[in-house]
């Protein structure tokens, strides 16, 4: 295996040639980083995505619900992705309080930002007298944009890099050793971004599966769980957890995507009985 991966290496990618770095705009006095911009863009177009969905008819919110609704949505995703990071993959942070806030320094987790997403919904709903279930159906279908271009920033970055191998398109990481690794963060942002978009708006759009409340967020938080879970096989372990992936046979990463798949299996299987008359936010009417 040590040779094949040497012959590997004689002729592999090195990440340097491909001139990626992660500061996309340096002033001087004011820096900014492709990661930060990868969070915009998967905000404002998942935003954009949104009104998109709300304005066809059985809408379960209107425009001005939407426009609450990304407030919640970014206010959940740094929140919840913070804290669920340093909860679950970096809890010596906790020794140095401040540095929680240390975000430009990276580490979030996705479990974490579903969790504050879904918070942001539950509050948002139950002030304006949504349906909820229905709210996280289209509030999922958006999702695949951040997780695209988020993970398109982890290979810029050149971190979160997968398992060393002798696969064709290998890359050498500055970071990851001599030996090329696989680019998982290309895995990703095939699977959980474009792939789970056109699974969602497939279901959206050629199905009725948007008048099924939990259709669609059940669909997400499966194949969200079920292409991570795979992926999981090539991907490196954090440093901080190799022990704890060594001990239980999987990674961390794999342990939280167990109840997303559960849960989403659940919520898909069962959606169609939940299924009533929808009554569109906007007005109009309705339909069944």
């Amino acid at each position: 295996m040590i040779l094949d991966l040497a012959a590997a290496a004689a002729g592999a990618i090195r990440f340097e040639d491909l001139g990626l770095s992660p500061v996309a705009l340096d002033l001087g006095f004011f820096t900014l980083k492709w990661y930060s911009l990868a969070y915009l863009a998967g905000i404002l177009i998942g935003y954009w995505y949104l009104l998109k969905l709300v304005a066809q008819p059985g809408s379960p919110m209107a425009r001005r619900h939407a426009d609450d609704m990304i407030f919640y949505a970014t206010l959940g995703i740094i929140l919840g992705g913070r804290i669920a990071y340093v909860l679950f993959y970096q809890p010596e942070i906790l020794a140095h309080p401040l540095d929680i806030f240390k975000l430009w320094n990276g580490g979030m987790s996705f479990h974490g930002g579903v969790i504050g997403v879904s918070l942001g919904i539950l509050y948002l709903a139950r002030k304006e007298g949504l349906s909820w279930l229905r709210v996280h159906d289209y509030v999922a279908c958006c999702v695949p944009f951040g997780l695209f271009f988020g993970r398109l920033a982890n290979f810029v970055n050149g971190e979160l890099w997968g398992k060393e191998t002798d696969v064709p398109w290998g890359i050498i990481f500055p970071t990851g050793g001599a030996f090329p690794r696989h680019p998982s963060q290309l895995y990703e942002a095939l699977l959980e971004g474009l792939v789970l978009f056109l699974i969602l708006a497939f279901a959206f759009w050629r199905t009725k599966a948007r008048y099924q409340p939990g259709r669609l967020v059940g669909l997400f938080l499966f194949c969200y769980g079920i292409f991570r879970f795979g992926i999981e096989y090539v991907r490196e372990a954090d440093v901080q957890l190799m022990e704890f992936a060594a001990r239980t046979g999987l990674h961390m990463g794999q342990w939280l995507c167990v109840p997303m798949i559960l849960g989403g299996l659940y919520l898909f299987v069962t959606a169609k009985g939940r299924r009533v008359r929808v009554e569109p936010i906007a007005g109009g009417a309705s339909v069944s």
